[in-house]
């Protein structure tokens, strides 16, 4: 629970009397208004009894409700003045529940009258709003005070103005108001059945029927909140006039309340039709459906009638619908599913965001790798009383029935791609911005899709561009991104994956094929999952970073600051790094970083285990980061844990077992391996120059790692700059000397490192941290060689990347078949990029790439970690343009 906010904290800014609830601009804040500018000590006071007919219906109502009041001694802050307490609703409900709460604070009770009775009810409490539907209680209320029901809508309390007008006909009264917020069953916060959420507090005031039953049912779960008193007199003393007056204590009042409910219950999620108003009403959506309307041409009204229908159905096609009952009733399907096919759900570092989240707008942005992240996350959140995100999701699961239920869930729906549509790209633009200035938590996915490889993909920037823009515009509620790492021993789409990685096209998503799978994913065990909250990223310090002049007032939509770009691929950069830095570590990407290095795919039982506590052994010794989980699993427990769940195969021998891992599951390890590849980084980097190289000096070393790092970093996302991951390439190496791997032969260039000869078992162990690490110099070594054999200011970065391609594609023919990705045409964009980031190549007059000596002297580094026969290799195959394109058979260019 979020501490207790002072009164008033955030008053609306420019007090101007401009509607009916203007204020004043000279009036003091009202958290200053209690003489004596502090805590008054509560002094003994004589109470009165409540009357006969509260007392009985208190005790009716007492076996339903259980108290939890905040804070612990409300009575600290309220000093011996008279107390006049504040509530949201009236309601006899809410009135013995404040009776009740008061008794157990050792408070003045709230049905008593006031010294005189200025509110002339006979009682101490007023309420700035009545129920919508009359309710038997409320009808008690008044027959048992003699009053006729109010027929007329009060914009204001009639009682706060009575009491404000007594104070200005009595100078010697001086009461203090007490806001008293009052909450029976909070959502999300797990209850006892769907029931129960269903009549759970939300932001809709209800009848008499529906506040019955939440008593029933949640009455044990209420929550009473005392805010600090506020002293009627210096209100008074502010001298403005007497409907001014009530008008701005009832708006500074109704603000203060809906703070607290968005405290305790989360932001309305219950506005649909008025989010789409608001985005229909907007500046940029109306300017937009104009510029449809004059695009489509003829009769003008009918035109703007059509753009605007449009427009609102796309803004229908996008919103979300959230509902308590639908997320409460997929909480108890999804916590079926997840103990019949999950050996468990592990959660780290969440408390960090619980003390952080309040006050801030919450950007939920996870890896992606499975359909089961989206509800895997909200579920992971609701169980432990969060507000699920407003989650957006491809219009690809808009399916029949399934998207109703996910929208119902707070899934918002994006198209693939705007281009084209200014129209949809305006709507969906103000749809985020609303979200973002609503202070409603949002998760989305930057990558853009799922990834089929197990690495992270480069950052597509669209939404957080979307949500960089929201907070601009209205620079109120701070923004944090929160990166989620989430890693699973076993992926649902596996098979799908592999399909796609070998070829085939990627199938439609329809309800027949999922409702088809749902019994085989019963069927199976998917072993543990781990989701790991990692380092929040507060977007204001970024903006310090990269928009240094930004003066931190609101930009318009028009408004296209330079340094904007920049901010939004910074933060979509260093959400991935603190995403791969909340990493963790399960048995199966163990299994596979060992298992993968061989040829075959197979290992003996002792070198295994020996691979497996060398891994942990680096990862404990030389931490990625703080947030980083490894399994607390023994080498032992492992290996059988992958027998458990399908993975390891066990070959028995007389000499000793054998434990390999079959061709398909073969390539679906490496998605696993792809995982964590980035947490070894450095300890790969050193083996990789060892498996060529029976010695090579620490300085050598260093000083290429340091040319090396960039690429690495840009492909792996890794947090350090370059004088960083030399200082882990040096602790790596004292490691390597202790556990036998190396020794330092001298002590010449910084000391002459060397690695055991012929095929140790320290060697077999060096060779199997390096090989995740060795098929990126591969790709780096294709590119150079494809643009050496062409020439300077030949091909176009394009062609390039096709022929890098085919050239990768045919390696892995003729050697042991390699991982996936190793012929992605993405990665050799990311590289040449860097390439040219770096200045060692530059695009010419006609667009092609332009290099120079330099390449050459990057290619020469290159040779020192690749062997002779794969370098010669790679050589002989790099394919040349002008060939290419006399084989009709070849990919385009361009």
């Amino acid at each position: 629970m979020p501490s207790q906010p002072s009164l008033f904290e955030h008053r609306a800014a420019g007090a101007a009397d401009t509607g009916p609830d203007g204020g004043d601009p000279s009036s003091p804040d009202l958290e200053s208004t209690v003489p004596g500018g502090g805590p008054h000590r509560p002094r003994p006071r004589a109470r009165r009894s409540a009357p006969w007919w509260a007392r009985l219906l208190g005790r009716v109502l007492s076996p339903w409700i259980d108290l939890s009041i905040e804070p612990q001694a409300p009575g600290s802050d309220i000093d011996e003045r008279p107390v006049c307490y504040v509530l949201e609703d009236y309601g006899l409900s809410n009135a013995l529940i404040l009776d009740r709460a008061c008794r157990e604070a050792g408070l003045p009770s709230p049905l008593v009258p006031l010294a005189g009775d200025p509110l002339g009810r006979r009682r101490a409490y007023v309420a700035l709003s009545r129920r919508n539907a009359g309710s038997a209680l409320a009808l008690a209320t008044q027959i048992a005070t003699q009053r006729r029901p109010e027929k007329k809508k009060k914009s204001h309390s009639d009682s706060l103005a009575r009491l404000l007008e007594a104070h200005r006909g009595d100078p010697a009264l001086d009461m203090q108001l007490v806001p008293v917020s009052i909450f029976v069953g909070r959502a999300p916060d797990k209850n006892s059945g769907w029931f129960s959420v269903l009549f759970s507090e939300n932001w809709a005031l209800v009848g008499r029927f529906r506040r019955l039953l939440a008593i029933m049912l949640n009455g044990r779960d209420t929550l009473v909140r005392f805010a600090p008193p506020v002293a009627v007199r210096d209100i008074v003393a502010e001298g403005l006039e007497p409907e001014r007056e009530v008008r701005k204590l009832s708006r500074l009042l109704r603000t203060h309340f809906n703070r607290i409910r968005a405290a305790v219950i989360g932001p309305d999620l219950s506005t649909r039709r008025l989010l789409v108003d608001k985005v229909l009403s907007s500046t940029p959506v109306r300017e937009a459906i104009a510029d449809q309307a004059r695009r489509e041409g003829g009769d003008a009204a009918k035109a703007q009638a059509e753009a605007w229908k449009k427009a609102h159905g796309y803004a229908y096609e996008i919103a979300a619908d959230y509902s308590h009952p639908v997320v409460r009733s997929a909480s108890f399907l999804l916590t079926t599913v997840w103990n019949r096919i999950f050996r468990g759900v592990l959660v780290h570092h969440l408390d960090q965001l619980k003390a952080v989240a309040p006050g801030n707008e919450v950007v939920y942005v996870p890896c992606h790798r499975s359909h089961m992240d989206y509800l895997l996350l909200s579920y992971l959140l609701y169980t432990r009383g969060i507000v699920p995100p407003h989650i957006a999701a491809g219009i690809n699961l808009n399916l029949p029935v399934i998207g109703t239920i996910l929208r119902k869930g707070g899934a918002f729906f994006i198209r693939r791609s705007f281009r084209g549509n200014a129209l949809y790209s305006a709507v969906f633009t103000e749809y985020v911005a609303q979200l973002v200035a609503g202070g409603y938590s949002i998760e989305y996915f930057i990558e853009g899709g799922r990834s089929r490889t197990g690495r992270l993909l480069q950052p597509k920037g669209g939404m957080v561009a979307m949500t960089v823009r929201g907070f601009l515009r209205q620079p109120t509620r701070p923004v944090l991104f929160q990166p989620v790492y989430i890693g699973y021993e076993k992926l649902m789409e596996g098979g799908s994956y592999l399909d796609e990685l070998s070829g085939k096209p990627k199938e439609k998503e329809s309800i027949w094929a999922l409702l088809w799978g749902i019994p085989k994913v019963l069927r199976q065990n998917y072993g543990q999952v781990v989701v790991n909250f990692g380092e929040p990223i507060a977007l204001s310090d970024m903006l310090a970073e990269h928009a240094s002049e930004w003066d931190g007032k609101p930009l318009s939509d028009e408004d296209k600051p330079a340094w904007l770009s920049t901010t939004v691929d910074a933060t979509a950069q260093r959400i991935q790094e603190r995403v791969n830095s909340a990493a963790d570590v399960n048995p199966i990407n163990l299994l596979a970083m060992a298992l993968l290095s061989t040829p075959k795919h197979a290992m003996g039982e002792a070198d295994l285990t020996a691979q497996i506590l060398l891994s942990k052994k680096l990862l404990a010794e030389v931490p990625y980061s703080a947030l980083v989980t490894v399994t607390p699993h023994s080498p032992a427990q492992i290996i059988a844990h992958g027998e458990e769940i399908g993975v390891l195969h066990r070959v028995a021998h007389p000499l000793g077992d054998v434990l390999r891992v079959d061709g398909d599951t073969a390539v679906l390890l490496s998605y696993f391996r792809n995982n964590v590849v980035h947490l070894f980084t450095a300890s790969a980097w050193i083996a990789c120059c060892f498996l060529h190289n029976r010695r090579m000096s620490r300085d050598t070393l260093l000083r290429i790692g340091r040319t090396m790092y960039p690429f690495l970093q840009g492909e792996l996302f890794l947090p350090w700059d370059e004088d960083g991951f030399a200082a882990r390439i040096d602790a790596t190496i004292e490691l390597f000397i202790r556990e036998g791997l190396l020794e330092q032969v001298s002590v010449d260039d910084g000391g002459i490192l060397a690695r055991h000869a012929g095929q140790s078992d320290e060697v077999f162990r060096l060779r199997a941290i390096g090989h995740p690490l060795q098929q990126a110099f591969e790709r780096y070594y294709i590119a150079i060689s494809v643009l050496a054999k062409n020439g300077s200011g030949t091909l176009g970065a394009g062609e390039l990347e096709g022929l890098c391609q085919l050239a990768a594609q045919r390696l892995s023919l003729l050697y042991a078949p390699a991982a996936p990705e190793f012929f992605d045409k993405a990665l050799f964009r990311g590289f040449i990029q860097k390439l040219r980031e770096m200045g060692l190549v530059k695009l010419d007059q006609n667009s092609k790439l332009a290099f120079d000596e330099r390449l050459a002297g990057f290619a020469r580094d290159a040779k020192i970690i690749l062997g002779r026969e794969l370098r010669h290799t790679i050589e002989k195959i790099s394919p040349e343009a002008a060939r290419e394109r006399e084989n009709p058979g070849s990919p385009p260019g361009g």
